[in-house]
């Protein structure tokens, strides 16, 4: 009995040197200069009203490349006062007939609110592969769960944006056909684990730059 009403008091006692490290200081702006950890930046000795601004996702991205689309982060390694917090965000722009293909943020949830354009956007679970799309117009939003696959594309006749916010200060990108394609990844292992024959997996390689 005396170990049960030990247990809880135990546990407090072992909780309260986090919950105090929490507390003990506003803010810890990164120090780029240092390597990223899997907690997060060390924090920069001299701060200033600049690292908590910043202006980076004024600008249009550049859309003419294979995709038609554009991502400008505002991660951690742009954008320092974010370290620590649990958010970031970019600007996605999407020429028409632009698409950004099947991907994974590893580290965060995405919020997409599109500005201008129509997106079609959707996801994949991990579960039972059910799918959920929805076509998105300006001023809607819509929710991308953390490392779940998910795409967008143009679905208008003019240029797409959207804003995008992640539940992390670094949320990782990783795009499954450039996974797949884009680098030295044996033809006959990549033909083996996709199903695709061997003209279509060259052809692929071809286009996105990769080679074996």
């Amino acid at each position: 009995m005396a170990k049960m009403v030990l247990l809880p008091v135990l546990l407090s006692f072992l909780l309260l040197p986090f919950a105090s490290l929490a507390l003990t200081q506003d803010f810890c702006v990164a120090d780029l200069s240092c390597s990223d950890t899997p907690a997060g930046y060390p924090c920069k000795a001299s701060v200033s009203a600049g690292d908590f601004y910043y202006h980076g996702l004024a600008a249009a991205g550049n859309t003419s490349n294979l995709i038609k689309a554009a991502v400008t982060p505002a991660f951690v390694g742009q954008f320092p006062g974010v370290n620590g917090l649990g958010i970031s965000a970019a600007r996605l722009d999407i020429a028409v007939s632009g698409v950004v293909p099947l991907h994974t943020h590893p580290a965060a949830s995405e919020l997409l609110f599109v500005t201008q354009g129509t997106i079609a956007a959707g996801f994949i679970t991990s579960s039972s592969n059910t799918v959920y799309t929805k076509t998105l117009y300006a001023g809607d939003i819509m929710v991308f769960p953390q490392g779940l696959l998910h795409y967008q594309y143009n679905a208008g006749t003019g240029a797409a944006v959207a804003l995008v916010a992640f539940s992390g200060p670094n949320p990782g990108l990783q795009i499954t056909d450039y996974a797949l394609f884009a680098n030295n990844l044996p033809s006959a292992v990549v033909e083996k684990v996709t199903f695709l024959d061997d003209a279509q997996v060259k052809k692929l390689k071809s286009v996105l730059g990769g080679s074996g």
